[in-house]
């Protein structure tokens, strides 16, 4: 069986994808390579100088329009807002909800929320929500969200969000990686429902060696990180594979999970997977669905 590729992206002239935390990373590849097959891409991140820099690294392949850079800080609803708010009346043909924080100590956002569940999961539901109409302009929209391998831990305690009566950053990020895929799945019951033709599905990058490990955890587990990501992680560059699959491949599922076809889907080339049952619970997703529009103020409307 021929093992799937960047090199077998289809053409993307004419589409317009949105790309977060495409300065660095998964996100610096998923943008590259769409650029490289003709797509306007957006690199929306926090530091415009980041951006600035990934930009002109894209720039050297694009084969289309030149990237943009927009700012976009995904801790801060008012920031996502003032981002959704450029693309009024424009078409968006792909949004790449790719952007994180992992492991931190326990912080908050801007507005209040637990850092990686407000930045990774809420940020996401808002953004995702703002861009709707745009999204619904194109003749094939698509959203990806990525999770990670880490939401097979992950636990929702809806009476404590917060986490204010206890913190790991380990199990908090697990936690936001749950919330992404319950997220992507839940959103495309409710698109299937609407007869939109927007595709929601969702993709995790296996074991891949980004700045997410360094940038995130203290102490031991940084350090621990350190080590494993020399001996088994494989790059960002095949780390970003499965989700340029899922943003582009003909067939791609509503609702699908995509990931590497290794050994514990921790490296390899991008396949079809399986989350864990609580991410297709239909009655956690809809509840994660309530408390997100009620943290966020944003409401879809479908």
């Amino acid at each position: 069986m021929t093992k799937w590729t960047a090199d077998q992206i289809p053409g993307q002239d004419g589409r317009l994808a949105i790309v977060t935390g495409a300065n660095s990373g998964l996100g610096l590849f998923t943008a590259l390579e769409l650029a490289r097959r003709g797509a306007e891409v957006v690199v929306a991140c926090r530091s415009v100088e980041k951006g600035a820099t990934a930009a002109a690294e894209i720039r050297k392949t694009a084969a289309g329009p030149e990237p943009v850079v927009a700012a976009l800080d995904l801790a801060s609803l008012e920031s996502v807002r003032a981002f959704a708010a450029g693309f009024a009346g424009r078409r968006v043909d792909l949004l790449v909800n790719n952007a994180g924080v992992m492991m931190t100590p326990r912080q908050v956002t801007r507005d209040g929320f637990e850092l990686q569940f407000g930045t990774n999961h809420l940020g996401h539901f808002a953004l995702t929500g703002r861009l709707l109409d745009s999204l619904r302009q194109s003749d094939s929209p698509r959203i990806v969200t990525v999770s990670s391998t880490e939401h097979r831990g992950g636990k929702l305690d809806f009476d404590d969000l917060a986490l204010e009566r206890s913190y790991n950053p380990r199990g908090a990020y697990q936690r936001s990686k749950l919330a992404n895929a319950l997220f992507a799945v839940e959103l495309d019951r409710r698109l299937r429902a609407a007869h939109s033709p927007i595709v929601s599905a969702f993709a995790h990058p296996g074991y891949s060696d980004t700045n997410l490990q360094s940038t995130g955890p203290t102490g031991l587990m940084k350090t621990m990180l350190a080590v494993s990501n020399k001996l088994l992680a494989q790059s960002a560059e095949r780390g970003a594979l499965p989700t340029l699959y899922a943003a582009t491949a003909p067939g791609i599922e509503g609702g699908g999970y995509y990931g590497p076809d290794g050994i514990g889907e921790m490296r390899g080339f991008p396949k079809q997977v399986k989350a864990i049952p609580d991410a297709y619970d239909a009655e956690l997703g809809a509840k994660l669905w309530a408390v997100s529009e009620e943290l966020t103020g944003v409401s879809y409307g479908l």
